[in-house]
């Protein structure tokens, strides 16, 4: 039995993170569900138990093997250091700690090994779910021929930035039509009905600092020695679901149909139906990644390809969730069990 702490137990992360532990070897774990004082009390279910929501005390964390933390950034700084305090293995799923000294950054999909130094980080960030996918897409075209470029544009949904971020676009929304004025505490610009690649200057989400967080990330699960990527990031009026406009230069023609065998595989779902286009409706709840190979044929046969494009998605909060159960499973297996007191 392994006691877990969930901080941030009412965001929309830790719902999907909830759902992922229930389905997990972790299921049969304790679960102690934490969040600030305003949401003490609210009934919660993991797997099949209901459970009340805590205030933050001041012996939370005691004897908790793994705290994940999914609420806001703030919310982990002030609390991650309390929990490895009181022992516990630090997984953040908010990215705050992406750039403590000592905290690893980590994708157990891409294919790093855990190894024993890794027990002596104090937490580790389970890298962006926008990097587990542009990862294991370029890290399977490289089996098929080396790749000479890579750029990616990331199209963000509203739920990447929170509960307040979807609750301003859905107002934003009928504000407009209602043509009354428009809340912009979140973005600080029009976010409904329109595509964004920057916020306001008093935006509390910012663009800038997503792009950074997946260059960094990107740049540590792939150890640098991943293709090169450019990567942009626009925000899109949507509420949930990452897609992704992917295009690639490979070093040498390869056939289309090895490219598309060297896609599919764990994890990725090939879509080859222009009628079945992927979509962050269609990913709502999947497990994979939905992915789309649209090659420029460039040469006499057409069957050959130097240049493609990809057409991705996938579900943001999911992805992210089952990425951090994985982070905690590979952990667990380098740790004496039975711990809770």
């Amino acid at each position: 039995m392994y006691k877990i702490a969930i901080v941030g137990a009412s965001s929309l992360l830790s719902r999907e993170l909830k759902d992922v532990l229930s389905e997990s070897p972790l299921a049969a774990s304790n679960f102690a569900l934490l969040d600030e004082e305003e949401t003490r009390g609210q009934l919660e279910q993991v797997g099949d138990e209901v459970t009340f929501i805590q205030a933050i005390s001041s012996d939370a964390f005691a004897s908790a093997d793994f705290t994940f933390f999914c609420g806001s950034e703030n919310l982990t700084r002030r609390y991650w250091q309390q929990a490895l305090r009181a022992g516990s293995t630090v997984l953040d799923l908010s990215g705050a700690l992406d750039q403590e000294t000592g905290v690893l950054i980590r994708a157990p999909w891409i294919g790093a090994e855990v190894s024993a130094v890794d027990l002596l980080t104090p937490a580790v960030v389970p890298a962006h779910p926008a990097v587990i996918t542009l990862a294991l897409l370029l890290r399977r075209l490289q089996q098929a021929a080396p790749i000479r470029f890579a750029a990616a544009t990331v199209i963000e949904p509203s739920s990447e930035f929170g509960r307040a971020a979807m609750d301003e676009l859905h107002q934003q929304t009928i504000n407009l039509l209602n043509f009354q004025s428009l809340p912009r505490a979140v973005y600080d610009a029009q976010a409904a009905f329109n595509l964004l690649c920057g916020m306001g200057d008093e935006a509390q989400a910012s663009l800038s600092r997503v792009e950074d967080r997946i260059r960094r990330h990107y740049e540590a699960v792939t150890g640098g020695r991943g293709p090169a990527l450019a990567v942009q990031v626009v925000h899109a009026p949507v509420f949930h679901g990452l897609t992704f406009s992917i295009a690639v230069e490979l070093e040498r023609p390869v056939e289309v149909v090895a490219l598309e065998e060297a896609l599919a595989g764990e994890h990725i779902e090939m879509v080859v139906e222009d009628t079945d286009s992927p979509s962050n409706l269609a990913v709502t709840g999947q497990n994979e990644v939905l992915v789309r190979l649209r090659p420029e044929l460039q040469t006499r046969n057409a069957n050959l390809a130097t240049r493609l494009w990809l057409w991705a998605a996938a579900d943001n909060l999911r992805l992210n969730a089952q990425n951090a159960v994985q982070c905690a499973l590979d952990l667990r297996r380098m740790r004496p069990q039975g711990t809770v007191q």
